[in-house]
C-alpha cells in the first residue's frame, strides 16, 4: 500500500492542480490526417493485430508521467507498426492518459482500413504508420484553430511573433525540453500567453526549424486573432489571451508576467512557505484517506470480491481490459452533472439511474451510475466495460470512459439528443416523426450494427437484449444500439451457448432461450425480427395480446401474410410516405427472422444482404416461433424487475394460420 501511495502521488498531485484551473477541460478533437494512404484498403490481419496491441499498449504507458513514447510491434517484418503518443508539456499522468487513450479508441474510426494516421487533441497527439517515422521532422499537414476574438492592438501582432521566437529559443537552446510556456505584458494591463511543443523525437535543430515554420503561418491566418493556434505532426504553437497552460517546472525562469511579480516574492517567502507546509499536510491527509477509498473500489475490478467465474475467465483472456478505456476523474464527472442533480436526471434502469452532463468544451455525455443496492447492475457494469470498450460501429453507441472512484462506478456514452426508438416509436406525437424513409433507415442501421457484433467486431458477441428502448437514436435519428450489460462472447464455430439464468425482455425473447436457456446469434436474429415488426407497424409485440387483434404480434402479421393482406400491418401513419414493395419486403424479412426453428432463420449478414436487394428472391418464411411473453403493456425486461428470474413467468401459446 505504502508503495502505491508513493507511485501515485505525484499523478494525484498533479491531476488536483489541473482541476483548480479554471480551462482545465477534456481533451477536444482538433484534426486528423490520413491520407498518407491515398485509398480504403483490406490491411492484412497481421498488421490489424500489431496495431491494436501498438493502440493498446500506448494507452498504457501514457498513465506514467514521461508524457511521451513510442513502440514498434512486429520490429523487423513487413506488418510491422510504429506507434508514438506526445502529450503537452504541461499535461501528465492521468490528464495525458485521457488524452491518449480517447486518440487510441478514435484513431481507427477516423482512419478506417489506412496503413497510417495521425490525430490531434488540445491536449495530445497519436500517430501509427507502416514506415518508421521516429525522429523525423514532418511539418505537413498543418492545421489552425482560430479564437473569436479580433486584435485591438496593432503592434500585437509584431509582438506575439517576437515571443513566440523567444519561446522557441527556451525550448531548443536554454533548456533543450522540446517545449517552452509562458506570458508577457501586451499593453494597458493586458496579458498575452504562449507555448511552443516538439514532438520528443526531434531533434533540438529540427524542433527549431518545425517551430519556425509554424510561426511563419501565423501571418497568413492568424495574426488579427487574439488566439490562435497552429500545429503540425512535428510541432504546435499556441498563443491566447488567458493562461491556458499548467505551470510545471517552477524552478525555469520567469515568463515576463511573472518577472514583474518577483520583486515582492522575497518579502513574502516566509508566510507562502508556513501555507505551503500546512496545506501539504492537510493535502497528504485527504490522499491518503483518498487513495484508500479508492484501493477498495477498484478491488471490483481487479476480482478481489466475489464475481461471477465469466468475468475471472475474461480478466485472464484480456489483460489489455483498462487499457482499451479511459478512465475519467469522478470530479468532472460531478462538475458535469452538478452532482447527480434530479434536473441532470435523464431517467432510470436497473443498472441505475442515468444523467446528463456537459464537459467544458460542450461535449454533452450521458452518464450510467451504477445504483448502490443494484446486484445485477454490478453485473452489467463489468460487461459494458469488457465489451463496448472494445467496439467501434457507427450503429454502435460510443462508451467514452468510465469511472471507479470512492463508492462509484460510473459509465460515460456520447448523449443521444433523440433519445431511445421506444420513446418514438410507441408515442402517438412523437411517432408522427418517423416517417417510412426514416424508419426503413433504422432498421438498415440495427441490421449492421448486429452484423458488426456477431461477425465483424474484435469480438464475436450476442447483444441478448435487443429491443425499442435499447436502440438510441441521434441527432440525424440514426439508430445505435446500447446496453451490453447482457452480452455474451462466442467462439469462432461455435453454434449456442446454454445458461441456468434466462435474462431478457418478454416480447423479444427467442423461445429456445425463454424455455431451455439456449442462446446463440439466433437470439439475436428473434429479438430484431420482432423489433422489426414493431417498428412497420408502430405498436409492441407485447401489448399486442390486450390490443383488439387478441393475440400477438408475431401470429398476426402471420396470419395477414397468409391471407395475402400484409399491408394491413402497416401503421396507419405512414399511409402516404410509405413504399409499397419495401414494407412487404421488410414484413417478409421479419417473419424469415421469428421463425420457431433457430436453424431456419437468416443470419444478419443474409438480413443485411437482403434488406439492400431489391431483385433477391427470398425464402418463404414457416410459422413464428411460440408467443413468448407476459400480459403486460409495457415492455419489461427481467434485467430491470428481478435478480434471479425464472421461466415459469413466461406464459405459451402456439397459435397457427387456420
Amino acid at each position: 500500500m505504502e508503495r502505491k501511495l508513493l507511485i501515485t502521488l505525484p499523478r494525484f498531485l498533479g491531476l488536483m492542480t489541473l482541476f483548480t484551473m479554471s480551462s482545465a477541460q477534456s481533451p477536444n478533437y482538433v484534426g486528423d490526417d490520413c491520407h498518407s494512404s491515398t485509398t480504403e484498403q483490406a490491411l492484412t490481419l497481421t498488421y490489424q493485430t500489431n496495431l491494436n496491441k501498438t493502440l493498446s499498449w500506448l494507452s498504457s504507458d501514457s498513465a506514467t508521467s514521461k508524457g511521451y513514447n513510442h513502440t514498434i510491434t512486429g520490429n523487423g517484418t513487413v506488418d510491422a507498426v510504429y506507434g508514438l503518443y506526445d502529450c503537452r508539456g504541461d499535461v501528465t499522468g492521468s490528464f495525458c492518459q485521457f488524452c491518449v487513450s480517447t486518440a487510441a479508441s478514435e484513431i481507427l474510426q477516423r482512419c478506417p482500413n489506412k496503413s497510417s494516421g495521425v490525430v490531434w487533441y488540445n491536449y495530445c497527439i497519436l500517430r501509427y504508420s507502416n514506415h518508421n517515422f521516429f525522429g523525423i521532422l514532418t511539418t505537413t499537414p498543418s492545421w489552425e484553430i482560430l479564437g473569436s476574438k479580433n486584435t485591438t492592438d496593432p503592434e500585437e501582432p509584431q509582438k506575439a511573433e517576437d515571443y513566440m521566437q523567444s519561446l522557441r529559443r527556451e525550448a531548443t537552446v536554454e533548456t533543450n525540453n522540446l517545449y517552452a510556456m509562458g506570458g508577457f505584458h501586451l499593453s494597458h494591463g493586458e496579458e498575452r500567453y504562449g507555448l511552443v511543443q516538439c514532438s520528443r523525437d526531434l531533434t533540438n535543430d529540427d524542433c527549431s526549424q518545425c517551430v519556425e515554420a509554424m510561426i511563419d503561418k501565423v501571418s497568413q491566418c492568424c495574426a488579427a486573432k487574439q488566439g490562435w493556434q497552429v500545429l503540425s505532426p512535428s510541432c504546435l504553437i499556441k498563443y491566447d489571451d488567458y493562461m491556458f497552460y499548467q505551470i510545471t517546472n517552477p524552478t525555469s525562469s520567469p515568463s515576463p508576467v511573472e518577472a514583474k511579480k518577483g520583486s515582492t516574492i522575497n518579502s513574502r517567502t516566509l508566510i507562502i512557505t508556513i501555507v505551503s507546509v500546512l496545506v501539504a499536510v492537510a493535502l497528504l491527509s485527504f490522499i491518503a484517506y483518498y487513495l484508500w477509498r479508492r484501493y477498495l473500489s477498484n478491488q471490483v475490478l481487479s476480482g478481489s470480491e466475489t464475481t461471477p467465474l465469466y468475468f475471472h475467465n475474461h480478466i485472464q483472456r484480456e489483460n489489455a481490459l483498462n487499457t482499451d478505456l479511459p478512465t475519467i476523474p469522478l470530479i468532472w464527472i460531478r462538475q458535469s452533472t452538478n452532482n447527480f442533480s434530479e434536473f441532470s436526471k435523464l431517467g432510470q434502469g436497473g443498472f441505475g439511474p442515468v444523467y446528463k452532463g456537459n464537459l467544458e468544451d460542450g461535449t454533452e455525455i450521458a452518464v450510467k451510475r451504477l445504483s448502490q443496492t443494484s446486484g445485477q447492475g454490478l453485473e452489467e457494469f463489468k460487461n459494458e466495460v469488457i465489451f463496448i470498450a472494445k467496439l467501434q460501429h457507427r450503429n454502435l453507441v460510443r462508451l467514452l470512459g468510465c469511472c471507479i472512484e470512492e463508492n462509484e462506478k460510473l459509465l460515460v456514452y456520447e448523449y443521444m439528443p433523440n433519445s431511445d426508438l421506444n420513446s418514438h416509436l410507441f408515442n402517438e406525437e412523437k411517432r408522427k416523426q418517423l416517417d417510412w424513409k426514416s424508419r426503413l433507415s433504422i432498421i438498415n442501421g440495427i441490421a449492421k450494427g448486429l452484423l458488426y457484433l456477431h461477425e465483424d467486431s474484435r469480438l464475436r458477441i450476442i447483444h441478448r437484449d435487443l429491443k425499442a428502448s435499447n436502440v438510441l437514436l441521434d441527432q440525424e435519428m440514426n439508430p445505435k444500439i446500447s446496453d451490453f450489460g447482457l452480452a455474451r462472447t462466442f467462439e469462432k464455430g461455435q453454434i449456442q451457448e446454454n445458461t441456468n439464468r434466462v435474462m431478457g425482455t418478454y416480447g423479444y425473447m427467442a423461445p429456445e432461450y425463454a424455455m431451455e436457456g439456449l442462446y446463440s446469434v439466433k437470439s439475436d436474429v428473434f429479438s430484431f425480427g420482432v423489433l422489426l415488426l414493431e417498428i412497420i407497424c408502430g405498436k409492441r409485440n407485447s401489448g399486442f395480446y390486450h390490443s383488439e387483434h387478441g393475440q400477438s404480434l408475431l401470429v398476426y402479421s402471420w396470419r395477414l401474410w397468409c391471407e395475402g393482406k400484409s399491408l394491413e400491418l402497416l401503421d396507419p401513419i405512414l399511409e402516404k410516405t410509405y413504399i409499397s414493395s419495401e414494407v412487404m419486403k421488410c414484413i417478409h424479412i421479419g417473419l424469415l427472422c421469428v421463425q420457431e426453428d433457430a436453424a431456419d432463420r437468416p443470419t444478419m449478414s443474409a438480413v443485411v444482404v437482403m434488406l439492400a436487394s431489391d431483385t433477391m428472391r427470398l425464402p418463404d418464411p414457416r410459422h413464428p416461433a411460440f408467443s413468448v411473453g407476459r400480459k403486460i403493456k409495457e415492455d419489461e425486461s427481467t434485467s430491470r424487475t428481478s435478480k434471479e428470474p425464472s421461466v415459469n413467468t413466461v406464459t405459451v401459446s402456439n397459435v397457427l394460420p387456420r
